[in-house]
């Protein structure tokens, strides 16, 4: 499956993943359950998603920055791309440390110190400016061949429901009703969308422009992986160690479905 249609079709699914996370915040029966659940998805997805930047992401985005280069312009062609990459994981620690300091990617809800609406409303734009991006990953992977595309797809897909959890958790611990809570989680699912679109139309006027987006979305990637992931894992292996081991077997798991597309 391929053209417009679908990578709507994929952005719809990872952007509803997202609205899954805040709705299990809908049922309190079942918080600590699925907390236990997504502890195991961060660690998983931590491992297949810098799997698929440094096996997957980076080789296709040499080739496509050296094809047709001079010899001598091969450095200059690697140094773009690297800084491309640099770029894109600097940009989301500046919206995520600096606009919206209090963004926390984990399943907790911080009940016991409620923030500040505005702190919350913050929050969540910065994570909107992070769930955008995820739509540019998907949306730039796909437009370089449909087996990048699948592979960036799920590496994304497994930190969605996490991250709508987030969202979700970060509308409660301000005193918001459970409504706006999924609301926050729709409008962090829309921006996944609207990183797709804007892709996917640039893409249709500028043949080029992937090039630029995809390893520039490879360095938004590496931050949530390398930054918002594994700390998190790491965080939690303190009450479950086996939960440092998910992230191998997140790598075990690209590994596996690398080679199954390939076949």
């Amino acid at each position: 499956m391929n053209g417009f249609g679908g990578l709507l079709l994929f952005g719809a699914l990872v952007a509803l993943a997202n609205v899954v996370g805040g709705l299990l915040l809908a049922r309190p029966n079942r918080v600590t359950q699925d907390a236990q659940a997504l502890r195991y998805l961060i660690a998983l997805g931590a491992g297949f998603m810098l799997a698929a930047i440094f096996i997957e992401i980076m080789p296709e985005v040499v080739r496509l920055w050296l094809n047709g280069q001079p010899q001598a312009e091969v450095s200059h062609a690697v140094l773009g791309a690297t800084t491309l990459l640099l770029t894109g994981y600097l940009l989301i620690h500046f919206f995520e440390h600096t606009l919206a300091p209090h963004f926390h990617f984990g399943a907790e809800t911080h009940t016991e110190a409620l923030l500040r609406s505005s702190a919350a409303y913050a929050a969540i734009g910065g994570l909107s400016i992070h769930t955008f991006f995820d739509g540019v990953s998907v949306a730039a992977a796909f437009l370089v061949n449909f087996k990048v595309g699948v592979l960036v797809f799920v590496a994304i897909l497994l930190h969605k429901v996490p991250e709508g959890f987030t969202a979700a958790s970060i509308m409660l611990a301000s005193g918001r009703t459970a409504r706006s809570a999924l609301l926050a989680t729709l409008v962090v699912g829309a921006a996944t969308l609207g990183g797709v679109l804007c892709v996917a139309l640039l893409e249709a006027r500028v043949n080029a422009a992937v090039a630029y987006a995809l390893p520039f979305s490879a360095g938004v990637t590496l931050y949530v992986a390398a930054s918002d992931l594994i700390p998190e894992v790491n965080h939690m292996e303190r009450k479950n160690p086996f939960v440092s081991i998910v992230v191998f077997a997140g790598v075990a798991f690209f590994y596996v479905l690398h080679r199954l597309i390939e076949g």
